[in-house]
């Protein structure tokens, strides 16, 4: 039990500093296809497990232009906006329907503006890792019990989904691999 602690804190220890690039962080000039996923990978590889999930592919990207999620790319060229919603997309599409996203997009969007929606749900997300991270590594602390305005209230709770699927997945995994390694001994 103590090897699977050991682990459980080493993982956690090494999100804690995690950063998703906000807005003005994102390349201003505009990408190819190929650009964009290898883009979006690197920002998201620290918290997405490739062999865990699916980051992006260029036919979900096709696909989330199809269904209005994302704007077109012009002349197949896809700039700082494209690769913002593609980052949320990615993140909230492992706790929620794409037509669910859809959604909290419009709003979100519509309430506050797509560049500000989306800084916010970064910054929220990181906390809400922050937050399993310190857990998993065995630190303390206190939730805040802050209120959460409405307009902000489904990008906090769907971080808060994922930051929670992340730390299970993540002690399951190492459950797993401690039943192994007792059965081999």
């Amino acid at each position: 039990m103590e090897k699977l602690e050991e682990k459980m804190i080493e993982w956690g220890e090494s999100l804690l500093s995690v950063h998703l690039p906000r807005w003005d962080e994102l390349p201003e000039i505009e990408l190819y296809m190929d650009q964009v996923i290898t883009l979006v990978d690197q920002y998201l590889s620290p918290i997405i497990r490739q062999e865990k999930h699916t980051r992006l592919t260029p036919s979900m990207v096709n696909n989330y232009v199809k269904k209005d999620l994302i704007p077109a790319p012009v002349k197949k060229r896809y700039n700082r906006k494209h690769v913002a919603f593609l980052i949320a997309i990615t993140l909230l599409k492992q706790v929620l329907t794409i037509p669910e996203i859809k959604e909290g997009i419009l709003f979100q969007g519509k309430a506050i503006g797509i560049r500000n929606a989306y800084n916010s749900y970064c910054e929220i997300q990181e906390k809400a890792i922050y937050q399993v991270c310190l857990q998993a590594s065995k630190k303390t602390f206190e939730e805040p019990q802050e209120i959460i305005s409405i307009q902000y209230l489904a990008a906090y709770s769907a971080s808060k989904a994922f930051a929670n699927k992340l730390l299970a997945e993540k002690m399951i995994e190492l459950e797993a691999d401690y039943l192994k390694e007792g059965a081999k001994k």
